[in-house]
């Protein structure tokens, strides 16, 4: 018997104007968790996909348990025991935990679902590997840790002993992150054989037996994790040493760029408050970033920030501006950029080309039109610098649909846009989310020199080490409300962990008139 029970072997996968697997050859153990690093675009979700049955290499074979095998869509790949939770969740929002678990594999009984038997076995293999759900929720009330959490039910539901993971931890709070860690070691144990797509290089130190790094189509080689660094797997992914700490001088503000008094924000059905009397000042010319467990307000504060959605009382100032009741355009136009936390429900638009995107906000001015008519020429002219400063990664540059690009490079091109605009006030939530150890350290140096530009940035990340390394002061938010304020040179991950928690609080802070 084969000591691999899945071999991809010299798999070529081609795309209009570029080769997403040029000649990769991977090779998966046993029982074993092996991680797949590399950059934004670099093919590794492409190559997890022709895995799954979702792509067609144009050369290459499969083998499981050292049998020659042909994957033509996922029913074949479940039918082989192989599972995959997508980047982007495959889940229909407006059916329950349980409806979207037996979703394909349904049992019927005289054309009526028989889910008595389904309900049981799911309640059971959340209760053996620790993932509790409620299998009578929605998705769309639930958040996304949960609906991940639904994701790898459907692949236990299914039987599978081959589990993908793509980007798994990408849209998970810290201490999701160590629970999945957890289940990912506990299913190793029993003898399943896990695929870790990831380019967070302490979650593959921490949890992977082995990693195989991908660069530009290109296998450039497998390591024991035992044996290897985070610089070597850095430098192997980007081709170059990677800086990892932010490299900033202390900031020196100006006057309040943007001022929050009094907000309140309640929740869909206005029967509780998300965001709790919130005020706080972001000056020009400094970095302040809002530290919190994912759920106590943050999205909501954003939301009302940005103009998607109504607060029920406060008052929003840019400068001198009251914008509490102002449109989206109309802030846009008063100098505020905002980097959404979800790219595809508020960042692009997915079936618009990445130059139709790069111009979301600013299609309508003299530059891209003329007389109601776009300015094809200056759209892309616009476009193909974005593409170049920002190392955006696309098949056919331009004109390529947003779509078909990778999780990664349509995250530079939101970044792109939004830093472009030369905004007054830059609201950055989840700014890195998706993105390689290369692309951070970029995206990073551009908010500093945003910054340093005399522009306001308020950062609102989930990840801590993000937010204590670019912040120079911080704001943390519990159950709605701000409940500390830290300087950034002088926080540390304990002191911030138990205001994120509740255990510790500060007096209310005093906003500046």
């Amino acid at each position: 018997m084969s000591e691999y029970v899945i071999e991809m072997l010299n798999i070529t996968k081609k795309f209009p104007g570029i080769i997403a697997n040029d000649d990769i050859t991977l090779q998966l153990k046993k029982g074993e968790i092996h991680a797949l690093l590399g950059e934004n675009g670099a093919g590794k979700s492409t190559l997890m996909s022709v895995l799954f049955g979702l792509y067609q290499p144009e050369a290459g074979e499969i083998k499981k348990d050292g049998e020659i095998v042909k994957i033509n869509d996922p029913n074949d790949a479940n039918r082989l025991n192989i599972g995959m939770v997508h980047q982007h969740f495959k889940l229909v929002e407006i059916f329950s935990v349980l409806d979207n678990i037996i979703l394909g594999v349904e049992q019927t009984k005289n054309g009526f679902l028989q889910k008595k038997d389904a309900r049981r076995k799911v309640m059971e293999l959340s209760e053996k590997y620790g993932l509790q759900v409620d299998p009578d929720a929605l998705i769309e009330d639930i958040g996304v840790g949960m609906q991940q959490r639904v994701e790898i039910l459907k692949m236990l539901f299914r039987d599978n002993d081959i589990l993908i993971f793509d980007e798994p931890t990408a849209v998970l709070t810290p201490q999701e992150i160590d629970e999945l860690m957890q289940i990912m070691r506990n299913f190793a144990r029993e003898g399943k054989s896990i695929l870790f797509i990831t380019h967070k290089l302490n979650e593959i130190m921490a949890v992977a037996d082995r990693v195989t790094v991908l660069r530009k189509g290109k296998c450039i080689g497998t390591l024991d994790v035992a044996d290897t660094d985070v610089d070597q797997l850095a430098e192997m992914m980007v081709g170059r040493k990677v800086n990892f700490s932010v490299d900033k001088a202390p900031s020196k503000p100006g006057e309040p760029a943007l001022t929050v008094r009094n907000l309140m924000v309640g929740d869909k059905r206005h029967t509780k408050k998300k965001v709790n009397n919130v005020s706080f000042c972001v000056h020009k010319g400094e970095i302040v970033g809002i530290a919190g467990i994912d759920g106590n307000g943050q999205s909501e504060l954003v939301y009302a920030l940005t103009g998607l959605t109504k607060p029920e009382s406060g008052v929003v100032y840019i400068g001198e501006h009251d914008i509490t009741h102002n449109s989206i355009r109309e802030r846009n136009d008063l100098g505020l950029s905002h980097i959404p936390e979800d790219r595809h429900k508020y960042g692009l638009v997915l079936d618009y080309t990445l130059a139709e995107n790069l111009i979301l906000k600013n299609y309508y001015t003299e530059e891209f039109q003329r007389h109601g008519f776009l300015r094809f020429d200056e759209m892309y002219r616009y476009s193909e610098e974005l593409i170049r400063r920002f190392d955006i990664r696309s098949g056919q540059g331009s004109a390529t649909v947003t779509r078909s690009m990778s999780g990664g490079n349509q995250q530079k091109a939101i970044v792109a846009r939004e830093l472009s605009l030369q905004p007054e006030v830059l609201i950055a939530v989840q700014p890195t989310r998706g993105l390689d150890v290369g692309a951070i350290e970029y995206i990073h140096k551009q908010i500093v020199a945003a910054r340093d530009d005399r522009k306001a940035v308020l950062l609102v990340s989930l990840e801590l080490d993000e937010v204590m390394s670019l912040s120079d002061r911080i704001l943390v938010m519990y159950e709605g409300e701000i409940v500390a304020e830290v300087q950034g040179s002088s926080a540390t991950a304990h002191e911030l962990g138990l205001y994120m928690s509740g255990a510790n609080r500060q007096a209310p802070m005093e906003v500046e008139a």
